[in-house]
């Protein structure tokens, strides 16, 4: 039995982000393979993660900067440890280097956070992006954990080309696997165009693109309510702060939900999806739980980016506040154009979300590597010299806190 650690940047909350969903399918996936899995976090416990003990996975708190952790991961003595999101992989990758060096390193993007920050400071200064923006600090930081790592896991098809063209990562090094459905559980059937009503959006108010679409949708909301003057718009998301809960206003329909206790039902419930995404990285659990309730949804080119290619959208695609709400009015109003937007949610989940065949396809890979770890670090000499270095100067600040730390007791 092999014996997986996954250290986690906080716990997983599937029904809070795409990112917890991701996190769990993974998990599960390890599960399936009869092995044994671990999740350990620094992060302290929040209101809404999943309870991971009855899931089969046990989990461990870790505390950042302390040689304990050296002590817990030579006595668990992993065969392969996943880090979630590189500042993971820059705590405590050389720590587990030393302790377990023939364990098998996975990195998992999450999303690439050097590409959604690089978009942000452009859309902050309204400009176009630069090589500048993308070439920062953080894209350093990121590739070089990507470049230490034996597999780094990029779950958007853009982002792939993006490391391996502009970054130039050699491929051998990365594996595309987006968000994993199981078709054979999916819904055949939903409630009709007329047992449905409103508009709804979710997304948890602490991510910065979900934030910024929540404000741009202030600017959308009046285009759509002067032509649909009873419809409202229902904005979902967890922890929403006070600077978005006074936001709610019923007597324009503009409502700030919150929390919603099962994401599935209420998007169901919804007419149309809005996603109104202007700068972000990574792949949208939003807009893929549309595509799982038949629910046609309205989004930009960043929102759907990495989602289709020659499929076609099941809604609308935009990057122009009033194309968009119009396209938003159009698919609410008129029910022969809503249903046949609805119809292509299946094709494009059977082409590109298969779960059984992203998880066959992640389990070669992993176990071809595993066979052949050590030619395949050979081939990775950069990455050698990344850890030579950079790990170097990891290693000893953190070394230094610890003793700072321990000095202070």
């Amino acid at each position: 039995m092999k014996k997986v650690l996954v250290i986690g940047y906080v716990w997983p909350e599937p029904n809070s982000s795409a990112a917890g969903t991701h996190m769990m399918s993974l998990l599960r996936l390890y599960r399936q393979q009869g092995w044994q899995v671990e999740f350990a976090t620094p992060a302290q416990p929040s209101d809404h993660m999943i309870d991971l003990t009855a899931e089969g996975i046990s989990s461990k708190n870790i505390a950042l900067n302390c040689d304990s952790f050296d002590t817990y991961i030579s006595q668990y003595q992993p065969d392969v440890v996943m880090f979630d999101r590189f500042m993971m992989e820059e705590q405590f990758g050389w720590r587990v280097e030393k302790q377990c060096p023939d364990a098998i390193k996975i990195l998992d993007t999450e999303d690439l956070q050097c590409l959604r920050n690089a978009r942000h400071i452009a859309h902050k200064g309204e400009r176009v992006l630069t090589q500048s923006d993308l070439f920062s600090d953080i894209a350093k930081r990121e590739i070089a954990a990507i470049l230490r790592c034996d597999i780094s896991l990029i779950i958007s098809s853009f982002e792939m080309e993006l490391l391996e063209t502009t970054f130039k990562v050699d491929p051998s090094l990365l594996h595309h696997l987006p968000f994993m459905v199981d078709l054979n559980n999916c819904p055949t059937q939903t409630k009709t165009y007329s047992q449905r009503q409103h508009f709804m959006t979710i997304g948890n108010f602490r991510h910065a693109p979900n934030w910024d679409a929540v404000l741009y949708l202030q600017q959308i909301w009046p285009l759509i309510r002067k032509q649909l003057p009873q419809a409202e718009l229902h904005i979902y998301g967890s922890y929403p702060p006070p600077k978005a809960t006074a936001l709610n206003n019923p007597k324009t329909g503009f409502l700030i939900k919150g929390w919603a206790e099962d994401a599935y039902k209420v998007m169901e419930q919804s007419r149309v999806c809005l996603a109104p995404i202007r700068f972000g990285a990574g792949i949208k659990g939003k807009l893929l739980d549309a595509m799982l309730m038949q629910t046609p949804s309205v989004t930009t080119s960043v929102g759907s980016e990495g989602m289709v290619e020659d499929e076609t959208w099941p809604g609308h695609i935009t990057d122009d506040t009033e194309d968009f709400a119009q396209a938003a009015v159009d698919l609410y109003a008129q029910e022969s154009l809503w249903a046949e937007a609805q119809s292509h949610a299946s094709n494009l989940l059977s082409a590109r979300y298969d779960g059984q065949v992203l998880g066959l396809e992640w389990m070669k890979k992993l176990n071809q590597t595993l066979d052949n770890l050590a030619q395949h670090r050979l081939n990775n000499f950069t990455g050698a010299m990344m850890k030579h270095h950079s790990m170097a100067s990891t290693k000893y600040m953190s070394q230094w806190i610890a003793a700072k730390n321990a000095n202070c007791q």
